[in-house]
């Protein structure tokens, strides 16, 4: 009775988590990316590298810092967007501490 109950209860954990929604936002405008991302929390938006051909780039966008592990803060990005080239958006970024000059250095 007890296995049961137990794998009862992890499957509704399991339930509950929800996957990423991926986008192109070549194919939408700035505010649209905008918007996508302030109504899912986090996204994953997809496109191509402008410098190499070809090369898909992507990474994960977030509406704000709650969406960001621990050890990470919310910075500034920007990507193609249908109407301009650089929609501003925000990602997370690992922080490392530069111990000899006692500052915070983002990480890629």
């Amino acid at each position: 009775m007890k296995t049961v109950l137990l794998a009862a209860c992890l499957m509704l954990v399991a339930a509950e988590a929800q996957a990423i929604s991926r986008y192109d936002p070549t194919r939408m405008s700035c505010g649209r990316v905008r918007a996508t991302i302030a109504r899912e929390g986090a996204v994953i938006l997809r496109y191509q590298s402008t410098r190499t051909p070809g090369l898909p780039l992507y990474d994960r966008y977030v509406r704000s810092q709650r969406f960001c592990d621990i050890g990470e803060v919310r910075a500034r990005a920007s990507v193609p967007s249908a109407d301009t080239n650089s929609c501003i958006v925000y990602k997370c970024k690992r922080v490392d501490t530069d111990r000899r000059f006692r500052r915070r250095i983002l990480q890629d």
